[in-house]
């Protein structure tokens, strides 16, 4: 995919622990690290935690948001839900707006709600119309595992066949090239009911344009979708100026919501008001005035909430706000400047190491990729990777030969990644 130059220059960088000693102190963010744990080993000194694209760090403000319902639960029973610090019914509407900022969004396209991939089948409900002769569905060969079983399993339940139903858009090598992606769609772009796309890949941290495709599948008649579980809170998305139909996240990497959390879900504001699109509904979904009428037909509210279901689980959403408050301080624009910074300087150390076994699979292009460098390890095992860990870094090892490494702007320092790379050439 690599049709752009690559906007940065590494010679910006120095080698030595000096060098990263002196970024830090220049970094205006670098006092946000403090407001997270950091884990530690046995004898008590901080890890190298580079795997905030798995499960981000816990802030030390999420316990005391999700005490605070506790409190209120234990004080005021359901009561909670009209008089508690921040009132349980509305809940959901204190992360909306910050949320929103996050993802590049308008608030009515944005909602926290569910799990992840049950908001994929969600928005697939409304979004997946297949017909006898446009049907098929258009992945990366490389997508998540559970958004091909997912795609998959739509494709089955509308009683297509799985594997004639999947196009896959594959890589060269590790990369995707658009030129790819618009030769699969000049050959079968009338067949294709929904182009779902997994907007920053998991495995080679590439960040995909997605206005471009999305406009390419518009141009077919397709709707199209992304899994930003790796974008969120990572890039920015801007996912009302992409517009893309729809899109789904997760909140427990990037977002440092804790493990399994919430998701969050967009759709377009040209959808908000269409209340004729088919969905799955539940009284969340209802009209929020007449909701406890009890006795009232559906009326389905406008925007994103109009796919929820349930009324929501108010400890999962304090951690989800305690982590959001952070990100309305910080801003996307200044995390990304950081990110760019941090990561292009991990680039320039393990580059300095010269090793011919040590390849980076993510582009170069800054403007391709976020914070993760995806280390691909030549003629190798996991056992290196185990020394990596034993040595005090956590990381994440991706079969067969790739170390999967996030250098998180909110928390880790340029003395993080001097360290990993330290120990990684000892290995």
């Amino acid at each position: 995919m690599c049709e752009t130059k690559n906007s940065h220059t590494l010679s910006d960088y120095q080698t030595g622990l000096e060098f990263a000693k002196q970024q830090d102190q220049k970094d205006i963010l670098a006092p946000y690290r403090h407001r997270f744990h950091i884990p530690r080993d046995q004898s008590g000194n901080e890890l190298v935690y580079l795997c905030g694209n798995s499960l981000g760090l816990q802030p030390k403000s999420t316990k005391e948001y999700i005490n605070q319902e506790l409190e209120d639960w234990a004080n005021l029973g359901v009561e909670g839900h009209h008089e508690a610090m921040h009132p349980w019914l509305p809940y959901h509407e204190f992360l909306t707006e910050n949320m929103a900022k996050v993802v590049g969004a308008k608030p009515i396209e944005v909602v926290v709600m569910n799990t992840l991939t049950a908001n994929l089948h969600f928005m697939m409900v409304s979004f997946y119309k297949p017909t006898t002769t446009r049907y098929k569905i258009l992945i990366e060969a490389d997508a998540f595992p559970s958004d091909k079983y997912a795609v998959e399993s739509q494709l089955r339940h509308h009683g297509f066949d799985d594997k004639n139903g999947l196009i896959l858009w594959k890589p060269r090598e590790e990369l995707y090239h658009y030129e790819d992606l618009e030769a699969i769609m000049a050959q079968q772009g009338d067949a294709i009911a929904l182009i779902l796309i997994g907007n920053t890949n998991y495995y080679t941290g590439q960040f995909f344009d997605m206005k471009r495709i999305t406009q390419l599948g518009h141009s077919y008649g397709c709707k199209v979708g992304f899994d930003c579980a790796h974008g969120a809170g990572n890039v920015q998305l801007n996912l009302h100026d992409s517009g893309t139909d729809f899109a789904v996240w997760c909140t427990y990497k990037y977002l440092n919501s804790g493990p399994g959390n919430l998701a969050g879900a967009f759709v377009h504001e040209r959808h908000a008001f269409d209340k004729n699109i088919n969905r799955f509904t539940g009284w969340w979904s209802h009209n929020k005035q007449t909701r406890f009428n009890m006795r009232q037909e559906f009326d389905v509210l406008p925007g994103a909430e109009g796919w929820q279901l349930s009324n929501p689980p108010i400890l999962a959403m304090a951690a989800i706000r305690a982590s959001l408050d952070i990100y309305a301080e910080v801003g996307m624009e200044s995390l990304t400047a950081k990110s760019k910074k941090l990561t292009g300087y991990f680039e320039f150390l393990l580059k300095q190491l010269g090793d011919d076994a040590i390849r980076i699979i993510t582009p170069e292009n800054p403007d391709e990729r976020g914070c993760q460098l995806s280390i691909q390890v030549k003629n190798t095992d996991k056992t290196l990777f185990d020394k990596l860990t034993a040595s005090g870094v956590i990381a994440d090892w991706r079969e067969p030969d790739v170390i999967r490494c996030a250098p998180v702007p909110l928390y880790n320092s340029f003395e993080d990644v001097y360290k990993m790379v330290e120990k990684l050439a000892h290995l």
